[in-house]
């Protein structure tokens, strides 16, 4: 098992964000002298989805551990995938928004099957997170209000915390590095997300722009080949109501600034869900990041929580796919063609403009979130203590979360 941890999205090209240690093995490994020449191996449907059906039940691990098992399992082992293929997928799926470890899933179905088998391993790689979110759900309605539960996430709730602050500072170290442009950025979106308690989606749009325009001026011929990314992260896609049509329309624009990391989504959500729709309380967000953080597959999937609580099943399956939507629909549409753009100096500085306001953001909703589950000594304790516990020994996310509970248990019966 691995533990869900949160990282950057990794980059093959040099203008991308920093890269982890994972990604540039991997990146080291699709090298032209090292690339393995041998055509892949034919492989029906059935087998190729149902490795994702076990991958997304069993993958604890973070973006980074499930894209290192997909090369290591598809592309050393059984020859399923080819390495060019894995690492164009990795580019495209570093580039666009989306939670890396799926889109990089949904692009090697595409690369197998197309159409087919993206919509089939989409399926396979979501279904069994959804499925587990979708008990708890149930079930935190239904003992929502009796003692025992309370008390379980009263100590969950402090150690998301600590979870998140530790995300947002290995987020913070591996997509800044020492660039002032970058940090100026990440200074402004954790302050007005602090202050506002709110993701100003502008403001990510203004970030890409001013990277741009500092790091690659575009000519008038560039400026169409990045015209795309502008348009998928400025989707018109406002929403009002908690009607099915109104929740999943509200997810699919979330589904668009899910840059850096999954945890990128949780200020979005916050602003909307909380404040804006009024759809959740304070505690009710904070579990349904708690939820999201003690099953498998991406951080996302905590918005099957939040549809449950608004509109039961079908409200969970609405707000799923509204999320993951615009991972599939960036495949299908832009795979065929994004080697025209993917190594283009422009659409590089506008990512990264992003990536840093994400990463800001993700740093003013830990004080956002904070100031809802921090709020006695007793939580206060088990949130230092969760974050010197994962910073000192790396103790997997959801083995950490069940001792919250516990404590929680123990804290609330004295």
């Amino acid at each position: 098992m691995f533990k869900k941890e949160d990282s950057p999205k990794p980059t093959l090209q040099s203008e991308g964000p920093v890269k982890s240690e994972a990604s540039a093995n991997m990146a080291e490994a699709s090298t032209p002298e090292k690339t393995d020449t041998l055509e892949p191996v034919g492989v029906s449907l059935t087998p190729f989805v149902g490795y994702f059906l076990r991958l997304g039940t069993f993958g604890f691990g973070g973006p980074i551990a499930l894209a290192g098992h997909m090369q290591q399992d598809l592309v050393e082992e059984r020859h399923w995938i080819s390495k060019q293929d894995y690492v164009e997928g990795l580019a495209l799926a570093q580039l666009a928004p989306g939670p890396l470890a799926a889109q990089l899933a949904i692009y090697l179905g595409y690369v197998r099957k197309g159409i087919v088998g993206a919509t089939a391993v989409a399926v396979a790689f979501v279904l069994p997170s959804f499925l587990m979110v979708l008990a708890l759900s149930a079930a935190y309605v239904r003992y929502g209000g009796l003692r025992w539960m309370q008390a379980i996430f009263y100590g969950i709730g402090a150690a998301v915390i600590a979870i998140i602050a530790r995300s947002a500072y290995k987020l913070t170290k591996l997509t800044l590095g020492k660039d002032k442009l970058l940090w100026g950025i990440f200074i402004v979106l954790a302050v007005s997300t602090a202050w506002t308690s709110r993701e100003i989606v502008w403001l990510f749009l203004v970030a890409g722009v001013v990277a741009l325009l500092v790091k690659a001026m575009p000519t008038r011929a560039q400026v169409e080949t990045i015209r795309p990314a502008v348009w998928l992260v400025g989707l018109p896609t406002a929403a009002g109501g908690s009607g099915l049509l109104g929740i999943f329309l509200y997810f699919v624009k979330a589904g668009v600034f899910v840059f850096g990391s999954g945890l990128a989504v949780v200020p979005f959500l916050y602003g909307g869900v909380v404040q804006e729709h009024h759809w959740l309380t304070d505690r009710q967000f904070v579990d349904a990041v708690a939820v999201a953080m003690i099953t498998p597959g991406p951080v996302v999937i905590t918005v099957a929580f939040i549809g449950y609580l608004v509109a039961g099943p079908p409200g969970a399956t609405v707000a799923a796919l509204g999320i993951f939507f615009p991972v599939y629909l960036i495949v299908v549409l832009l795979a065929p063609s994004y080697k025209r753009w993917a190594k283009n100096p422009q659409l590089n500085a506008f990512v990264r403009g992003v990536t840093a306001a994400a990463t800001g953001a993700i740093a003013g909703a830990v004080i956002v979130l904070a100031r809802r589950s921090i709020y006695d000594v007793a939580t206060l304790i088990i949130a230092l203590v969760s974050l010197v516990v994962l910073v000192r020994w790396k103790v997997p996310e959801p083995i950490l979360i069940a001792c919250a509970a516990a404590a929680g248990l123990l804290l609330r019966a004295a």
